[in-house]
């Protein structure tokens, strides 16, 4: 047997760079003047839009005010699409724009730098650049990712994730690039911009929160210099988000939940994650649910797998998340994580499966009004078997994948994906 074969799967760990921030109350002001500092001239905005606020009129008025020309592409969509971001990159092509600001959650920043690296290889098609590093160009515009939710850390992450909707439209296909190449040259994290956040859409950014932390922490990468930060986001996630979710504009607890995803990214940029993720990517490919909603309802189920293989650094989790665990077993303090994960989420009113997902079950629904026939052939969440299968198979090969602690069959994870669909979250505390 060689050494490779011995020492599989991560024997190199690589740490990855994270872009300058600028980060807390009023940091979105100096969007302005630190683009000037950067040479932008003629920038593309890229925005979901954010509805219902003047966050993005905002930002591009004081834009324009600092003598900035700005052309605005609004029309990102949750579960970014390849149309999106090939979209924003003719846009930008014909208005010769030099720089990108985007305005959002993770879907815009996913976007933005899907486009900056389509046009950094003449506007090829960004499905090109599936995988780790594909990128043959490492020169792309600079960008400076505005966030306004607390939840994806991409604007400090070397990933993107994106829906391919040119696939076979009976099994579409969510991927995610990670690629040196992508990084923003400039994060701005203002917890003021969160205000405007809706309750369900805070709450399920936090579970992508915790999500991002826990992974990287039981990661069979095991990577310690993503420890510390994992640990200490999943603290602050379990002090801050219920107040975050139920009285938005509490400044404090805003503030928490922005470092808290930050710093679970720059966990996740390193750590790796796992099969959280790769249930949650599956799930939005073929019904455009939220992916941290896909994130909450999947953690429970992937912790309680993973915990056999991982007790003592669940047991770790839980003293984060505000567990007396003195006098437990590292068993003991394992299972009371996993209640204590399983009372946050009932706190911030989650739905428990996905069958339980409706068309009015939260604001970022898209259920039955995607891009495809696929979707629109999707007003509900079926669960059948098939559904169940479909997903498990996305599962298995996505990037996410391997860094789980626990070993991932077909026969391992289907049980996990069907309780997901169908199952109690008390059986798993009995």
């Amino acid at each position: 047997m060689k050494v490779e074969e011995l020492i599989r799967p991560f024997p190199i760990k690589e740490f990855h760079p994270f872009p300058r921030a600028l980060m807390g109350p009023g940091a979105h002001e100096l969007i302005g003047p630190e683009a000037k500092k950067l040479g932008f001239r003629r920038t593309l905005v890229m925005t979901s839009g954010l509805r219902g606020t003047d966050i993005v009129h905002r930002i591009v008025e004081s834009m324009k005010y600092h003598g900035l020309e700005v052309v605005v592409y609004d029309k990102v969509e949750s579960n970014p699409k390849d149309y999106n971001v090939m979209e924003a990159v003719a846009l930008y092509q014909e208005h010769k724009c030099d720089s990108f600001v985007s305005i959002g959650g993770g879907s815009s920043h996913d976007a933005c730098k899907g486009a900056r690296v389509s046009i950094a290889h003449d506007g090829r098609n960004i499905n090109e650049f599936e995988g780790f590093n594909k990128s043959e160009n490492p020169k792309n515009p600079p960008h400076i990712a505005v966030s306004t939710t607390a939840g994806t850390g991409s604007e400090t992450s070397w990933a993107y994730v994106i829906t391919d909707t040119t696939t076979d439209p009976e099994n579409p296909h969510k991927y995610v690039a990670f690629d040196e190449s992508c990084i923003a040259t400039l994060a701005i994290d203002d917890p003021t911009l969160y205000y405007d956040c809706p309750m369900d859409y805070t709450a399920q950014c936090g579970f992508d929160v915790l999500a991002h932390a826990s992974e990287p922490y039981v990661s069979r990468l095991n990577f310690q210099p993503s420890l510390g930060n994992a640990l200490h986001a999943i603290r602050l996630t379990a002090q801050h988000l219920r107040t975050a979710v139920w009285n938005g504009q509490d400044l404090a607890a805003r503030e928490g939940m922005m470092y808290a995803q930050y710093i679970a990214a720059q966990a996740f940029n390193s750590g790796g994650l796992g099969i959280i993720h790769s249930i949650s990517h599956a799930v939005s490919a073929f019904y455009d649910t939220h992916h941290g909603l896909n994130n909450a309802i999947a953690l429970p189920r992937v912790w309680a797998f993973n915990m056999p293989v991982m007790y003592e650094r669940f047991a770790d989790i839980a003293e984060a998340m505000g567990i007396d665990t003195h006098g437990m077993t590292k068993v003991k303090a394992a299972e009371a994580a996993l209640a204590a994960a399983i009372r946050l989420l009932r706190d911030v009113g989650i739905p428990e499966r996905f069958v339980d997902v409706k068309q009015d079950t939260y604001s970022k629904n898209r259920l039955g009004k995607g891009p495809t026939k696929f979707y629109e052939n999707s007003p509900v969440i079926r669960g059948d078997d098939a559904d169940i299968d479909r997903v498990t198979n996305h599962v298995l090969g996505d990037a996410c994948t391997p860094g789980n602690p626990k070993e991932c069959t077909f026969e391992t994870v289907r049980p996990v994906v069907e309780h997901c669909f169908h199952g109690d979250l008390d059986d798993l505390l009995s």
